[in-house]
């Protein structure tokens, strides 16, 4: 028997292997493991995970703003409708009963800002205060908004103060006000009546009918939207990467110790939920904080109270599960360009260029949908939001997408130059897509920004008309519900006192009608009647003489019947001549006595001459009779409007407050009207202003985030810069380094911007029917997110200086 013939002893049994969990136990293994690399790793482990949770917790606490827009609207819709003032059902005089009051609006304006006032005299025990008021204020007293009463304590409201000089008995509360920085006040009255510009309600409340919205703002509303929100998502995805290469070095570690590719991927994965839960964390705090503030501040007149900021529910539940999900797959898109293995991280950057094809897909695929969108104009019934939201999204997405290859392409051709410039482009060719990704977000805000204003630019005029008002003659039209002729030359005569003012045109202007049998189609004859001076007269019509007595009949020529848009002159000429028979009688009630008691009845003297009447300051033609107050006599005119025109020297500073207080002094009622040449839609206004408040929100948040994303970069390349330093390197050449990393891209990306902006505006023109009024409407905008970019550069300076020291070379 040989030794091969033998039977060899049998092996020992192996140890049982532990089996690795598969399915959601290896998720949930890994994302764990991925969240205890977040939170340690000392101070450079925390410090990483801070940035990322503040990057994304700006983002967070924007979008959570824009949810909670819907609730800010409805709730200041139903505040103003709450403080309306619905009218009785009697407005006869002496029909008051224990639950009535009168009201008259009073309301001003002091330096562009609207001041909101009402009268009240209430005509029984039981007539109810104003929301937010315990009671009615006495004659001679007020209750104002708190905003008031700081700015009538202040040395900016001395004018206003003494125009409201009525004793403040108390303040408004929160239920009586439309915002906090409402400017609101209530005084008691004792004259009031609803003879004289009174109106009697007996209560608070009024729900007025919806105005559809314009189907054209609703397109620029929906692009809005998405040039705002856009940006917010790029940043979150930014800030979801910082640290890439630190912790791709840790998971090639993980590699060496026998961790598989799909296991590091979780594990990525795990690191960057945890930094994005805690920034929803953040943002929810900065939300909450920027809640509680948001009543002191005010942004382009707008501001809102803290228990009316609150997110609508979906909404925010869509972001709280939409920013973790975009966190995860951004990480493993970042991922699939990165080969870590056992040994090291291998990545595609300076072997394989960026390919361009698949980044022109998504702008390619926006154009597409905007193209094959259907026509909106006034008369479309419905808008589908859905195709230009996500149209237009394609297009400023796929700009942030283009640029890496655009920046990678450029930087890869630079040769040459000054130490400063070679550094920053050698940089740049090494990792150009951490570079373009910091300008990503201002790419696109660029682009959207150059979208809306084209849409703008091109929709103004159907939102815009001209008023037919001379400003050259006047600056401020009075008009007040009542008045006679004393009135009238009492406005004339105080406002021609008043400090600032050049010219007054006074009148106090009624309807009338004529006496005897009535026409053939039953009703009496009409006309206006103006009563003014012989130098007010002068401005309205063509006199060939004028004393104090005359009377005059004023016909419409062609000329001003185009200016005013009144069709048929002849036919008004005739109505007039109808009405105004010299030597008859005429009726000054204006309806024959009917609700005014007794007629009053006056004589149109039979030297009255037929005169041709042109525009006033305001555009208004006072064809009808024109008569002295001589000629009138001392007879009351019943349901008279007194108005004066006000031409004002613009060297006076506060000329306008003048006007204004001398109006309240002559009647707290009389309305106070700036003449202007335009006159913007109401809609249109609220959506360019809510653009402005949006608009500089996301510029902060693009700042803020901007910043933080160039303090991690020099974060992670801060040992090289202090190696640089120990050879010798001066801080200033590194400095000027960083500020050409920066240029760059941004000139790169500015120019992106301009021309997918002019590419994105051009094809929303499209859906509205309209055509690019101006190519050049980029420049300013190009110029502010050049400037917020070398604002933030600047900002970054003093991190740099810190890291520029031997100091950083120290290892952990």
């Amino acid at each position: 028997m040989t030794l091969l013939d033998r039977k060899a002893p049998p092996l020992p049994p192996r140890p049982a292997t532990a089996t690795a969990p598969t399915g959601i136990r290896a998720w949930a293994r890994d994302l764990a493991l991925g969240t205890r690399f977040a939170v340690s790793g000392g101070r450079e482990g925390w410090t990483r995970t801070a940035l990322t949770a503040l990057g994304v917790g700006l983002g967070v606490a924007l979008l959570f703003a824009a949810a909670a827009v819907p609730r800010i609207l409805d709730a200041r819709e139903a505040r103003s409708q709450a403080l309306d003032i619905p009218s009785a059902a009697s407005q006869a005089v002496g029909g008051g009963g224990t639950d009535t009051f009168v009201w008259a609006d009073a309301g001003t304006e002091y330096r562009g800002d609207p001041v909101s006032g009402r009268l009240l005299r209430p005509e029984g025990a039981d007539a109810p205060p104003p929301p937010g008021v315990a009671k009615i204020p006495g004659p001679g007293e007020m209750v104002v908004s708190p905003a008031l009463r700081d700015l009538l304590a202040s040395s900016e409201g001395t004018l206003l103060a003494q125009r409201l000089d009525d004793r403040i008995v108390g303040t408004i509360g929160d239920p009586g006000l439309v915002d906090p920085g409402d400017l609101r006040y209530y005084a008691g009255s004792s004259t009031l009546s609803v003879d004289a510009a009174g109106i009697r309600s007996s209560g608070y409340g009024h729900k007025a009918s919806a105005t559809p919205f314009n189907p054209l703002l609703v397109v620029l509303v929906i692009l809005m939207c998405v040039v705002l929100l856009v940006p917010v998502g790029i940043f979150i995805a930014t800030a979801v990467r910082f640290g890439g290469e630190r912790r791709d070095r840790r998971l090639a570690a993980l590699r060496l110790v026998g961790a598989d590719a799909r296991t590091v991927r979780r594990i990525a994965a795990g690191e960057a939920l945890f930094g994005t839960v805690a920034g929803l964390a953040v943002g929810a705090a900065i939300f909450l904080i920027c809640r509680q503030v948001a009543g002191h501040v005010r942004l382009w007149g707008f501001s809102a109270f803290p228990s009316d900021v609150v997110p609508e529910p979906r909404l925010a539940l869509l972001v709280v599960l939409a920013v973790p999900l975009a966190a995860v797959l951004v990480t493993q898109a970042a991922l699939s360009s990165v080969a870590i293995e056992p040994l090291g991280v291998v990545r595609d950057t300076g072997l394989r260029r960026r390919r361009l094809w698949w980044r022109l897909l998504l702008p390619v695929i926006g154009i597409a949908i905007l193209a094959t969108t259907g026509r909106v104009d006034e008369a479309t019934t419905s808008v589908g939001p859905f195709p230009i939201a996500v149209g237009a999204a394609c297009v400023l997405i796929g700009l942030a997408g283009l640029l890496p290859w655009l920046v990678e392409a450029v930087v890869s051709r630079l040769r040459g130059g000054p130490v400063p410039w070679q550094l920053a482009t050698r940089r740049l060719q090494l990792s150009s897509g951490t570079a373009a990704r910091a300008v990503s977000g201002i790419t696109v805000a660029v682009a959207g920004a150059i979208a809306l204003q084209m849409m703008f630019g091109a929709m103004q005029k159907d939102f815009l008309q001209l008023t037919g008002q001379d400003t050259d003659r006047a600056d401020f039209y009075v008009s007040g519900e009542y008045g006679d002729s004393a009135l009238a030359e009492r406005m004339i005569q105080d406002f021609r006192d008043t400090e600032g003012v050049s010219d007054v045109i006074g009148t106090v202007e009624t309807y009338v009608v004529a006496t005897g049998a009535p026409t053939e189609q039953g009703w009496q004859p009409t006309t206006s009647l103006t009563v003014g001076s012989c130098a007010t007269l002068k401005d309205i019509a063509e006199l060939p003489s004028c004393r104090d007595g005359d009377a005059f009949v004023a016909h419409l020529d062609s000329r001003a019947a185009k200016e005013v848009g009144v069709a048929g002159v002849a036919e008004q000429n005739a109505r007039t001549d109808e009405a105004a028979v010299p030597g008859k009688e005429i009726d000054l009630t204006g309806d024959y006595g009917e609700g005014k008691g007794k007629p009053v009845l006056w004589t149109l003297p039979r030297s009255a001459r037929t005169v041709t009447a042109f525009p006033d300051p305001m555009g208004d033609v006072h064809d009808g009779i024109l008569v002295t107050p001589g000629a009138l006599g001392p007879r009351g005119l019943p349901g008279a409007t007194a108005t004066a025109s006000i031409k004002v020297d613009g060297k006076v500073p506060d000329a306008a407050e003048y006007v204004r207080g001398t109006a309240a002094d002559i009647d707290p009622t009389l309305r106070v009207r700036a003449l202007k040449n335009l006159e913007r839609d109401k809609q249109y206004g609220s959506v360019q202003s809510g653009l402005q408040v949006g608009g500089t929100l996301t510029m902060m948040l693009i700042a803020a985030s901007m910043l933080v994303s160039q303090i991690e970069q020099l974060r992670e390349r801060r040992k090289l810069l202090s190696v640089l330093v120990a050879f010798g390197t001066r801080r200033a050449t590194l400095a000027w380094s960083v500020l050409w990393q920066t240029a760059v891209p941004v000139v790169l990306g500015t120019g992106l911007a301009i021309a997918g902006g002019l590419v994105l505006g051009d094809f929303m023109l499209g859906i509205i029917g309209r055509s690019i009024d101006d190519w050049w409407v980029f420049v300013p905008y190009a110029v502010v997110g050049a400037s917020v970019i070398l604002l933030v550069t600047l900002a970054s300076l003093p991190p740099l200086w810190r890291m520029m020291r031997p100091e950083g070379l120290r290892t952990e």
